[in-house]
């Protein structure tokens, strides 16, 4: 059984420009990981990379938007190019918008499809040609504990991780043994993502239902790592992580 190190492993981060992403950028480098960064707000993305470089990490950016299929293959192309290979691709942009049904917020609906799922597919696709030509390789999609709970509020945003979840698991079936395949799912954690709730009274009220007790983004990167530094022949399927009070969604 040989054991993975971290070090020296280029890893690819979607929706790196804050919360999760972030962690997982950091926490990864400091491993000795060499990070990608990819997200929309490059401004963030330059603020973080010169973090990392200043603490003696390696990494780079470029700006991504995951819903533009040739963007995303130009992110993994770049990983590539600037590291000379790509080893793990994290799947980890993604937007939580809540609403009730009956609120018909469709133009939320779909970009929650196009970021949530698509954004993974588009990874899924820019990364494997890599992993198959090498045979060898790492998927980490982070969904969310809504991807096996659902309830008011979060129909779609669950429906869209569900999806996620039956992506990851279809995906470890039909690739190569060598390539693995790992699904993080957060409970409330420290993020943005609140941000995107587009109804003032439903996001005040949400967040003091669900969010008073949130575990660290660091908490998610470091469920990541465990993941990754795992030996060849062991691949970690599912990882769920909760703040301790934490009893539904």
């Amino acid at each position: 059984m040989e054991q993975i190190k971290i070090e020296g492993k280029v890893v690819a981060i979607t929706g790196a420009s804050s919360g999760i992403g972030e962690a997982i950028a950091k926490h990864l480098a400091k491993s000795g990981a060499r990070v990608v960064l990819g997200a929309r707000r490059a401004d963030n993305l330059k603020t973080i990379t010169e973090f990392i470089t200043s603490q003696g990490g390696q990494a780079v950016y470029k700006s991504l938007d995951v819903t533009n299929p040739d963007d995303v293959a130009e992110f993994a192309k770049f990983a590539v190019d600037e590291f000379g290979t790509l080893d793990v691709f994290v799947n980890n942009a993604g937007l939580m918008p809540l609403s009730m049904i009956n609120s018909y917020k469709v133009n939320e609906w779909h970009q929650m499809i196009d970021v949530n799922i698509k954004g993974v597919l588009h990874g899924i696709a820019a990364a494997l040609p890599i992993f198959e030509k090498k045979d060898s390789g790492q998927f980490v999609n982070i969904t969310s504990v809504g991807d096996r709970w659902v309830g008011p509020t979060s129909t779609v945003y669950s429906a869209t991780k569900f999806a996620v979840r039956a992506i990851s698991d279809g995906l470890r079936q039909e690739v190569s043994n060598n390539i693995r395949v790992t699904l993080v799912a957060p409970g409330a954690t420290e993020s943005e993502l609140p941000n995107t709730i587009s109804d003032p009274a439903l996001k005040d009220q949400l967040v003091e239902r669900f969010r008073t007790s949130l575990l660290p983004a660091n908490a998610i990167a470091r469920a990541v790592a465990y993941a990754i530094e795992q030996p060849s022949d062991v691949d970690v399927n599912e990882i769920v992580v909760r703040p301790t009070a934490q009893k539904s969604f």
